[in-house]
């Protein structure tokens, strides 16, 4: 599975993006939790990040502060191994 993740915004407005190639159903849970939520695309805060989550063919759009739990730990996880 291919996860790709795309923050903008913020106070700088500096873009940052990462993509893994995982398995593992560690991975697959999350990830069927993400999609689950389905679409957060809700206005965010001035300066506030704003996500693109790519899950294979599956994107949808979230921001700060308005993460789930699942879309933050998935957020986390793909900056910081995509790296």
């Amino acid at each position: 599975m291919r996860i790709r993740v795309r923050r903008t915004g913020g106070f700088a407005g500096i873009e940052r993006s990462a993509e893994v190639e995982v398995s593992g159903p560690e991975w697959e849970s999350l990830a069927s939790a993400v999609l689950a939520e389905g679409d957060g695309a809700t206005r965010g805060v001035p300066d506030g990040f704003s996500y693109e989550i790519t899950v294979d063919d599956r994107t949808l759009r979230c921001g700060d502060p308005h993460l789930t739990d699942a879309q933050r730990t998935l957020v986390t996880r793909v900056l910081k191994e995509g790296a």
